[in-house]
């Protein structure tokens, strides 16, 4: 408490000294606003964004044992308001015995601009402040503070997609209102909290950050456990302090950087329940646990992928080549570590893609890539190939494929190989995937990346294990006729793929854009139909007739305008359901109706199937109707960005997610894969 003094002291004489050097703090800020633009009347989020310097950190709205709030003295135009500053989750950090509740990463601290309703469009606003901090590293502090400012102008109220991603990003990370009151009760030198919480809901090293001061020990353990609909959370009681008053205002972490602001007021805590695991200082938030869960589920959702239509064929045939080749043990598992490489690389590619993404601020998940028409377009010429090549209908020994996959061998085809296989099976997701994608990106972008690299190595296991297990190969059938016959069988659900990309293009783009991508895939078909012919009479120059084709499919991708157009007819429409809205989902919940919710995509596989075989059966809309149970499906398809935060908010990167939503408040998150049995049992 008392450091806590001299820091604020020391803040204040920071201030009255004057301004300090350009170039000198070690948390820059910058004020921005989520709209350049706002309207009359309206009331617009504006943003302190701030960046510690590497080993530096600022503090949260309680600072803990030592620290200070950051705070803007504003100069701002007429009739202008600005709000109090909101702040994120914080994370914790002990100095030499001291708790401080700290940012140690780029954070933002959230404002409410209340624009004038009176003022006239085209009036310039010009907000400004001195913004003051306190920035702190393991071995000194310093108060640091500098002018920061925005120049608005009255308009339409319009928000750059850049920037509507960036402040959803940082709302995100704000605390969320629990809206039910949480109890607190104290004696024998503790205080007690027990917070509303459904049982249902996951919690992950859960701990109290409170934001009324001289209540409790920061530095002391909690001990948090759970007892039915509650979270009870135990603390030692502050030595020095002359207790709590009325309420004790503060936020739970459930996750990282996720969190419930709470008041609790005092009341009846009941003994403690189930513990729950709270994270040391060797793990920060968990981290390891989350790790753990992640990559073993990355792992089993990587080894199911390969039943799926779009990967199966690839994998069938390259084990296969191995039973035609003859290949001894040692070229077999170079072959077998070169596939691998070419899967888990690709897909630490994507893990980088996606990681950089979300720190621009998109909510992008497993598949984002499939929101965007063009990459459809590509995909569909890219399978559209695969399948040609599968057919017969010409050999591809640029790269390995066609070769690779039936006859070809060596490090190099394998690998190519592999990076192939991880490509085609981006727009399929099974079980175990989208939490255990979700879950990846809860974590530092090491344990992501690894994470990835385990969904990687989960889609190369079965051709790992046939190259270094020389019994499973023998296990193969023996060469012959037949598997040029299978090679072509195989290429059957490769063409269901690609009529199922040519399906999602056109329901993201419209009718015009399926025309353009099944007019190129028939173009497409043509010339590796002469390249074939080209390759069979042995001429130079074979591929001479595929670069019209790709210089056509270039010149659409970069010139035609292949926007998202919303689908005309919501999925899950025949079966009665209202689209997602998180206001209508509250209302209902409010009318205490049990309420269905489900998110899909038209690119994800797994949605479909489980539509057609369980959602939209007859049996479970009758039983879904006559139980008044609500059913209301969020379309993911082209990226909205309202569901990528409902998503993410439970921990979720992708679809399918399957929720159920009880009369008494209760949430259950169904299986990823669903039976009509499974949704019929919600009504009983």
């Amino acid at each position: 408490m008392i450091l806590r003094l001299v820091l604020a002291f020391l803040a204040v004489l920071s201030a009255s000294i004057g301004s300090m050097p350009a170039g000198a703090a070690h948390i820059a800020a910058r004020l921005e606003a989520e709209s350049m633009r706002p309207a009359p009347g309206s009331r617009v989020t504006l943003a302190l964004s701030m960046v510690p310097e590497r080993d530096w950190h600022g503090y949260w709205l309680n600072p803990g044992d030592a620290g200070a709030p950051a705070d803007i003295a504003w100069t701002l135009p007429a009739g202008v308001r600005v709000g109090p500053l909101r702040y994120p989750v914080p994370q914790r950090l002990i100095v030499q015995g001291l708790m401080n509740y700290v940012y140690e990463r780029p954070y933002a601290l959230l404002m409410t601009l209340e624009v004038p309703r009176g003022v006239k469009p085209g009036t310039a606003l010009r907000l400004s402040g001195k913004a003051r901090w306190l920035a702190c590293s393991p071995t000194i502090c310093v108060p640091e503070q500098g002018p920061v400012s925005v120049d608005l102008v009255v308009g339409d109220g319009a928000v750059a997609p850049a920037t509507r991603g960036r402040f959803d990003a940082w709302r995100a990370k704000l605390p969320l209102p629990l809206g039910q009151a949480a109890s607190f009760e104290t004696g024998g030198g503790k205080v007690r909290l027990a917070i509303p919480f459904p049982r249902g809901r996951p919690v992950t090293a859960p701990y109290f950050y409170p934001a009324t001061d001289g209540v409790v020990d920061y530095a002391a353990p909690q001990a948090i456990s759970r007892r039915g609909d509650r979270l009870i959370v135990d603390m030692k009681a502050a030595s020095n302090g002359s207790g709590p008053g009325p309420v004790i205002d503060g936020v739970i972490a459930i996750g990282p950087d996720r969190g419930l602001a709470i008041s609790a007021r005092p009341g009846r805590v009941p003994a403690g329940g189930i513990p729950i695991a709270a994270a040391d200082d060797t793990a920060p938030d968990g981290s390891w646990r989350i790790f753990l869960v992640a990559l073993g589920g990355a792992l089993a959702g990587g080894l199911l992928l390969n039943l799926m239509p779009c990967v199966f064929p690839i994998l069938s045939l390259k084990a296969l080549s191995l039973a035609r080749s003859g290949e001894t043990d040692s070229h077999a598992r170079i072959e077998a570590l070169a596939y691998t490489g070419g899967v888990i690389l690709s897909c630490v590619a994507l893990a980088l893609l996606l990681l950089g993404l979300r720190a621009g601020g998109m909510a992008a998940g497993w598949g984002f890539q499939l929101q965007d028409p063009r990459m459809v377009f590509v995909l569909l010429l890219l399978v559209t190939a695969i399948s040609l090549n599968l057919a017969g209908l010409f050999e591809l020994r640029a790269i390995g494929l066609g070769e690779a996959l039936t006859r070809g061998q060596g490090a190099t085809p394998a690998f190519w190989t592999g990076v192939l296989a991880a490509l085609i099976a981006t727009p399929c997701s099974g079980p175990f995937m989208a939490g255990a994608v979700g879950a990846a990106l809860l974590l530092p972008a090491a344990g992501a990346v690894a994470v990835f690299a385990g969904l990687g190595l989960g889609l190369a296991l079965p051709f790992l294990a046939i190259g270094f297990v020389p019994a499973l190969r023998r296990l193969l059938p023996k060469p012959g006729a037949w598997m040029e016959r299978m090679r072509h069988i195989l290429s059957v659900p490769m063409f269901l793929t690609a009529l199922g990309l040519a399906w999602v293009l056109g329901r993201q783009a419209g009718v015009d854009h399926l025309v353009i991508g099944l007019g190129a895939a028939l173009l497409l078909g043509l010339a590796l139909w002469w390249v074939g012919a080209r390759q069979a009479s042995a001429k130079r120059y074979s591929w001479a007739p595929l670069l019209p084709v790709v210089a056509i499919a270039g010149a659409l991708i970069l010139l035609a305008p292949m926007t998202n157009t919303p689908a005309t007819a919501a999925p899950g429409g025949d079966a009665g359901a209202e689209p997602f809205s998180e206001a209508r989902l509250a209302a209902l919940q409010a009318q205490r109706k049990p309420v269905f919710l489900y998110f899909t995509a038209d690119w994800c596989l797994t949605c479909k199937v489980n539509e057609q075989a369980a959602i939209e059966r007859p049996a479970v809309r009758r039983a879904f109707a006559d139980s008044g149970i609500a059913v209301m499906v969020g379309d993911w398809t082209n990226g909205d960005p309202a569901i990528g935060r409902f998503l993410e908010a439970r921990g979720r990167s992708g679809v399918p997610l399957y929720l159920f939503y009880r009369r008494d408040g209760q949430i259950e998150t169904l299986p990823q894969v669903l039976t009509p049995g499974l949704l019929t049992g919600l009504a009983a």
